[in-house]
């Protein structure tokens, strides 16, 4: 495969992240850095909301251990209220799909079903904005019911 690898501080990698977030396909930090890079990455896609993450272990044949889980925590200020983006839970599903246990189909099915309800308009409190007259401010419930309807 063709795989670059190139080594940076983590100030420079913050830097770069907000600079040009299109180079890094992948970041691999330590625990401590990786938290602070992946909030300041969840400033760039809008919302902790919408970032899933994966703590990959030991790769056996195509399969690979790993935990799954959304970049953002638990949230329990916001439980029970309908209120939480489960977008980055879905997609922490997908990544689990693809590569703990190779089901690449229907991960790419679980992502497309994503964008399709953000193109549509789908939009939870913390990625909606009054200013865009397409969307719709849905809560938990309703957001996950409509990216259940596009898979």
């Amino acid at each position: 495969p063709d795989v670059q690898l190139e080594h940076m501080f983590v100030d420079n990698g913050a830097m770069q992240l907000v600079l040009k977030p299109t180079q890094f396909d992948v970041m691999l930090c330590e625990n401590m850095f990786g938290d602070i890079l992946s909030d300041e990455a969840a400033a760039l896609a809008g919302s902790l909301g919408m970032l899933p993450s994966a703590s990959l272990g030991q790769t056996t044949g195509e399969l690979t251990f790993g935990f799954y889980e959304p970049a953002g925590g638990t949230a329990p200020d916001i439980a029970g209220k309908n209120l939480a983006n489960p977008i980055a839970q879905i997609l922490s599903v997908a990544l689990m799909l693809r590569y703990s246990f190779g089901l690449n189909g229907a991960a790419s099915a679980i992502e497309a079903a994503v964008t399709k309800a953000i193109l549509a308009g789908f939009r939870t409190g913390d990625i909606y904005t009054p200013a865009d007259t397409a969307a719709k401010k849905v809560g938990t419930r309703e957001m996950g019911d409509a990216i259940a309807a596009a898979v």
